[in-house]
């Protein structure tokens, strides 16, 4: 077919850098309090793709928590939508600690720095590259694609895609499968491999509040009851428990097709398997499985006392638990049991573990498109050990694949840029996305 030849034109390329780098300058730091505006950026986006001659509709929740939803009708009326998410919003960055302001979105050296270089503007910028390109070239993907720019994602999504999910579902009407951020970035185990994992699930997320009661009184007495010293137990508890692993069909497949290309000849279905050795024998490589082989639970925040000499009657902790598939009800036994007698938890955030099939055809053109631009590099599948938006969107019954594609250098650490500190995305990575992107999305 002449679209399949026919690839994004030479103004996606430029594009794609400029909407990059003016999308980082507009401020959209989500502190998780509520005060995170992403409408600038939201108008940005919707005046963008209005040039296109695609119609945007901005939606609220809360106001200047915008999110816009887009549909491109496709050639094939029967066929079912595709949803294509990002989100609008991102973590805060300290502008004393990185080496260029956060939010200058500058470009030099053929790289763009700034908030959100990879987390996730630089997905906002190429789907937004690729569709005004296609409107350029007259060109209709076959399906419909549902463009969703979303706020709050990296908070509790209640502004964003869980707002959109609850009162707008009819906007994503025949969407059964959607792309987002979190995968097919170039990982480089080892000098001349070259990895692009595709997400193909997720794990839950289980936040929790732990509350210790105690008997207050005066520090420089003996108190056997101390909130604080209750709360402490069960958090060290929490924080050094070894959980147990549960493979996954996605994380076995991972492993399967790791081991494959290592030349381990091992067999990831016997219940015999010793994952942590198979791990060991991954090297660098494992760091992509090795987080989602088991549930985890990170105490994060503890909040106690006012005064050095006076025990408080109460302690609070808050712990980032994840979970996969199958395990949320062996989580919460774990917790009761961790936790003890004097110490209370309640889960503070929960959503559901998510995992969507490798072995499916939408799969196969996500391998498919990645390798068409990189013929030397290896599609594997992995989970995330934490989440994004497709959580909220998979109770519309969207399946969810993580595939934001970057080639990345083998110097350039992906993993520790999310939420790091000097975030930044090179010009070549970001045409390399379109290109992928617009292959994709043409023949998905």
């Amino acid at each position: 077919m002449a679209e399949e030849v026919r690839g994004p034109d030479t103004t996606a390329l430029d594009e794609v850098v400029t909407f990059t780098s003016e999308l980082i300058r507009i401020d959209t730091t989500n502190r998780g309090g509520g005060d995170c505006r992403e409408r600038p950026a939201a108008e940005y986006v919707a005046e963008r793709l209005a040039a296109a001659g695609i119609e945007p509709t901005l939606l609220e929740r809360t106001p200047g928590r915008t999110n816009v939803v887009a549909r491109i009708p496709g050639t094939d009326p029967s066929a079912e939508a595709l949803l294509v998410h990002g989100h609008l919003d991102v973590v805060p960055a300290d502008p004393a600690e990185w080496t260029t302001h956060p939010f200058s979105g500058e470009v030099r050296d053929g790289v763009v720095w700034g908030r959100g270089a990879v987390d996730m503007k630089n997905m906002d910028a190429m789907v937004l590259a690729v569709v005004r390109s296609w409107a350029r070239q007259g060109i209709r993907p076959r399906r419909d694609i549902v463009l969703a720019y979303t706020a709050d994602e990296e908070a509790s999504a209640e502004d964003g895609s869980g707002f959109l999910a609850d009162r707008h579902a009819a906007l994503f009407e025949g969407c059964t499968e959607g792309i987002s951020e979190s995968g097919a970035f170039s990982f480089h185990p080892q000098p001349g491999t070259t990895l692009y994992p595709i997400a193909a699930g997720e794990r839950g997320t289980a936040w929790l509040k732990l509350t210790a009661h105690g008997r207050a009184g005066h520090g420089s007495k003996v108190n056997t009851a101390n909130a604080v010293t209750r709360l402490a137990e069960a958090v060290a508890r929490i924080g050094s428990h070894a959980w147990p692993v549960r493979l996954t069909a996605t994380v076995r497949a991972a492993l399967a097709e790791l081991a494959a290309l290592y030349a381990i000849d091992i067999d990831v279905h016997s219940p015999h398997l010793d994952v942590d050795l198979l791990l060991g024998k991954l090297g660098p490589a494992a760091a992509l499985v090795a987080p989602t082989v088991r549930n985890s639970s990170n105490p994060t925040m503890l909040d106690a006392g006012y005064k050095v000499n006076v025990i408080p009657g109460q302690a609070v902790a808050h712990i980032d638990g994840r979970t996969l598939p199958g395990t949320e009800e062996e989580f919460a036994a774990t917790m009761d049991e961790l936790t003890g007698p004097y110490v209370e938890w309640e889960f503070h955030h929960r959503e559901v573990a998510l995992e969507a099939p490798v072995d499916s055809p939408t799969f196969a053109k996500l391998r498919a498109a990645v390798e068409r631009f990189d013929p030397d590099g290896h599609v594997v599948p992995f989970t995330m050990s934490g989440g994004t938006d497709a959580k909220q969107f998979s109770r519309l019954g969207i399946t969810g694949y993580g595939f934001s594609p970057l080639r990345l250098p083998p110097e350039l650490d992906y993993g520790a840029l999310f939420h790091g500190v000097d975030e930044r995305v090179p010009v070549d990575a970001l045409h390399f996305g379109v290109r992928v992107l617009d292959h994709y999305l043409k023949s998905a």
